[in-house]
């Protein structure tokens, strides 16, 4: 990796982990192909004492949003409330009330999917198609999100690198996490991870700005893989990976005059699912306990038609 010449580097991991027509010319999936029935049969079985998990943040105006590229924090707007049925404002019949609401919000506000459109290279989206012709204004007509909501559920493995590596379970804001540290967490949990799994890597950064506030937790330095794990990241044949970051990769990153380079490798060449701003924190400390770190995990995106990304509320079942 030069850090001095970051189109080399990008250029190059495109070309050696392309998934480019692997699973045929009309492919929507990308790597989901890798979760089929048999894996999550193998998730399923991982359920043993029926404790479940909720790993998504909470979708409110408290959350770490401050208006980069126009994204917002959810807006919750009541349309019928219970003041309004005590006096007798609905015109139900018989002495019914009810209540109502609306949420607006981008999309990859909080806890969410990126999908297969979110990111393009030179023009190029997943599988080599023109980007111009797979994400209009009328949204993404190719790769929308909604072909994915039946398929995102199988064995979830996490690897806890704060606590690993880290101090007190946390690592530091810029920290690049390679290739070789995720192995060493791996054997460290005693867990395997291979093809068709849905990897979730906990950094310790969301605890952090919990405690210390949000900060510049959406879009500012942070922990997150470092650029060099693109070969794992393919070599694995993994269905999707997840954080507690915002932009999953090491920010600041690690070239000079870059902007989100695993992305640009990741999405439209390797066809990865990538979630992030996702709460591993309870879950984290459950594994630690028990020293188990697979489980049933069922994360599926909401199937807005045409969305390149949605929100989400995976549940993570031991």
């Amino acid at each position: 990796m030069d850090r001095t010449d970051p189109a080399a580097s990008i250029a190059r991991a495109a070309k050696a982990y392309s998934n480019w027509g692997r699973w045929g010319a009309d492919d929507v999936l990308g790597t989901l192909n890798f979760l089929d029935e048999a894996k999550r049969r193998e998730g399923a079985a991982l359920v043993r004492r029926g404790v479940s998990f909720s790993l998504s943040q909470r979708f409110d105006m408290d959350g770490p949003q401050k208006g980069w590229r126009r994204r917002t924090n959810p807006v919750h707007t009541m349309l019928d409330t219970g003041t309004d049925a005590a006096a007798g404002h609905q015109g139900f019949p018989h002495g019914l009330g009810g209540a109502d609401d609306v949420i607006t919000m981008p999309l990859q506000c909080s806890t969410q999917w990126d999908g297969l459109g979110h990111i393009f290279d030179h023009g190029r989206a997943w599988n080599g198609r023109n980007a111009a012709e797979v994400v209009t204004s009328d949204g993404d007509l190719v790769t929308g999100i909604e072909h994915m909501a039946p398929y995102v559920a199988g064995r979830g493995v996490l690897l806890d690198v704060g606590r690993a590596i880290g101090t007190a379970g946390e690592l530091p804001d810029g920290f690049a996490v390679t290739e070789e540290q995720l192995t060493a967490t791996a054997e460290a949990q005693g867990v395997a991870v291979g093809r068709g799994d849905l990897v979730l890597v906990r950094t310790g950064q969301l605890a952090r700005a919990r405690r210390e506030g949000w900060g510049e937790y959406a879009g500012g330095p942070a922990p997150g893989l470092s650029f060099t794990t693109a070969g794992w990241l393919h070599g694995t044949e993994i269905a999707a990976v997840a954080t507690d970051t915002w932009g999953f990769e090491v920010r600041p990153n690690e070239f000079a005059h870059a902007f989100q380079p695993l992305h640009q490798v990741a999405i439209p060449h390797i066809g990865l699912l990538i979630g992030e701003m996702w709460d591993l924190d309870a879950l984290a400390a459950d594994c630690a306990a028990d020293g188990v770190y697979d489980f049933w995990l069922t994360a599926a995106p909401l199937p807005i038609t045409g969305a390149v990304g949605s929100p989400v509320n995976p549940i993570a079942v031991k």
